[in-house]
C-alpha cells in the first residue's frame, strides 16, 4: 500500500475509532446518570419512609395517652 493511501486509511480507522469511543463514553455517561437517579429516588424514599415511621410512632403515642388517660377516668377510686 502506498505511503498516501495507508496515512489515508490510518487517519479513518482513527477517526472511527473516536466516533466509537465517543459513542462509548456517552452511553457510559447516560447509564451513570441514570443509576444516580435512582440512587437518589432509593434515599429519597428511604427518607420518606422514615419520617411516615416517626409520624405513626408520634400518632401511636398520642392514641395510646389518650387510651390511658380514658381508662384511667373510667376506673372507679377506693
Amino acid at each position: 500500500m502506498p505511503a498516501k493511501a495507508e496515512a489515508k486509511h490510518t487517519k479513518e480507522v482513527a477517526k472511527a475509532d473516536a466516533k466509537e469511543s465517543k459513542a462509548v463514553a456517552k452511553a457510559d455517561a447516560k447509564e451513570a446518570a441514570a443509576t444516580a437517579d435512582a440512587k437518589a429516588d432509593v434515599a429519597s424514599a428511604k427518607a420518606d419512609a422514615k419520617e411516615a415511621k416517626t409520624k405513626a410512632h408520634h400518632k401511636a403515642a398520642k392514641a395510646k395517652a389518650k387510651a390511658d388517660e380514658a381508662k384511667a377516668e373510667a376506673t372507679p377510686t377506693k
